[in-house]
């Protein structure tokens, strides 16, 4: 299942791009504020590409000591090759990203590196930076009110440009300081990716690969801009650092194994064949290209243009070569489902949902479907699909929303009301879930778990953003 997506347009990533998100993510870092409450930026949520992104991390977060930490890799909408952190729980990596990367070493390098700023503890770090900064340029400009007060009662000529001067300069030596601070913890990130790559016995080739791409995109660029006002280091140092570093790595002509190769290559044919225009998608994966990530992408793009008779054979011919692929029936679930054949979108979700690594999103996709039959039967199934996916994952708000419908077909309106308010909590709408939460608790017995549950919501207060 694809969620959030949208045409999004390619573009190169600045050096810049890489300053505005690690202060946007310290700003929210230190206003303690959910991401999803400050309307967050267009998620990607998909079962199969999920589950490849957590086998690429989880070797890594085991030698860095933070398996246990629940990490999750979060899919950007977003064309851009980028990544970065925004706390010690997740890392964000872009749609173009995973696109661009030509081999699984490439986007494990680029986790690698995502991991090396958590176990360095850099955000909690730049947060202390930041407010070291914030109170060396207050000092400064309190100095620069003083003096243009002072020269004003003394009369000293030119005293308020003086003081005016004093007032800004604050501010650039503070950018200077933190985006310094910033290259830093990058080199330092560089340092860790290689050790956890060499840890687990992978190439660093890709991760160097993949930031000498980077710095060809933006060489011409980086001739024009103040080194000093770049989050990354300079581009040809920082290459040639990382370069030497990773070449003492023993694992450097070391090869991706075929089959996550193969696995790579499906999730690329995936996020093109949802994103990308057919027009350009067959320009990439054209009817002479056979293989089976080309013919992923074409069935794709083909039921996404509303033809689903010409798509379902393309579906039943990827499901005739592999029969045990779950994503390959998720993908004719889906396709029905959106066609509006809800019933016969059950037997190949079931099926997906029965043999998927990790079925959570399959089953909130599946209790759609038992939903979308208005069958009052299905409600029962679809209640337990979904709360087994809620056990695994709280902030599927879609899964709160059909549990919710699900409710509701029973009669339920005391659960209905309750899932509403946690669907409405996941996405930042708190006004309407207190008032959805309010209700419930009318409903509900006092004292009772879901009269509990709806209390916590009601009482909700969200943090206010730090000063």
């Amino acid at each position: 299942m694809i969620a959030g997506l949208r045409p999004i347009r390619q573009r190169l990533t600045a050096p810049a791009a890489r300053v505005i998100a690690c202060l946007t993510a310290c700003a929210l870092a230190l206003g303690d504020v959910p991401a999803r409450a400050a309307g967050g930026p267009p998620i990607i949520r998909d079962a199969e590409i999920e589950q490849l992104l957590r086998d690429y991390t989880q070797p890594i977060l085991r030698t860095a000591g933070l398996l246990k930490q629940n990490i999750n890799v979060v899919i950007i909408n977003d064309r851009a090759f980028n990544a970065f952190v925004m706390d010690g729980r997740r890392i964000f990596i872009n749609a173009g990203a995973l696109m661009e990367a030509q081999n699984p070493n490439q986007v494990i390098g680029v986790l690698a590196h995502e991991t090396g700023h958590i176990s360095g503890g850099h955000l909690s770090k730049m947060r202390e930076e930041m407010a070291n900064a914030q109170t060396i340029a207050l000092v400064a400009m309190l100095l620069g009110m003083g003096a243009m007060a002072a020269g004003a009662a003394g009369g000293v000529k030119g005293a308020g440009d003086i003081g005016m001067a004093a007032l800004t300069a604050p501010q650039g030596v503070m950018l200077r300081s933190l985006l310094g601070y910033i290259r830093a913890q990058e080199e330092q990130a560089d340092r860790a990716a290689v050790k956890f790559l060499t840890a687990t016995g992978q190439s660093a080739k890709g991760m160097s690969d993949t930031f000498k791409r980077l710095y060809d995109q933006t060489v011409f660029q980086s001739q024009r801009i103040d080194p000093y006002l770049q989050s990354h280091p300079m581009p040809a140092e920082r290459i040639a650092a990382l370069t030497e570093i990773a070449k003492t790595n023993p694992y450097w002509d070391k090869k991706d194994p075929p089959e996550l190769q193969q696995r790579h290559d499906m999730m690329r044919a995936k996020l093109y064949g949802f994103i990308d225009q057919p027009d350009t998608l067959y320009r990439r994966y054209p009817i002479s290209d056979t293989s089976m990530p080309a013919r992923y992408a074409r069935a794709i793009a083909t039921y996404r243009h509303r033809d689903l008779r010409s798509a379902l054979p393309q579906i039943d011919a990827l499901i005739q070569a592999q029969p045990s692929n779950p994503y390959f029936h998720e993908l004719k679930g889906q396709a029905l489902l959106e066609s509006g054949r809800p019933a016969e979108a059950l037997t190949p979700l079931r099926y997906a949902a029965a043999h998927a690594p990790t079925p959570t999103l399959i089953q909130v996709m599946l209790s759609q479907a038992l939903i979308a039959t208005n069958d009052p039967k299905n409600a029962d199934e679809a209640i337990h699909h979904l709360q087994v996916a809620i056990g695994r994952d709280t902030e599927i708000t879609d899964a709160y929303s059909q549990l919710a419908m699900a409710y509701g077909r029973k009669g339920d309106f005391a659960q209905a009301d309750l899932a509403s308010a946690q669907a409405a909590f996941t996405r930042g709408d708190y006004p309407t879930a207190r008032q959805l939460a309010t209700r419930a608790k009318g409903r509900f017995a006092i004292g009772t778990p879901g009269w509990v549950k709806a209390d916590d919501i009601a009482s909700y207060k969200p943090p206010k953003p730090r000063k």
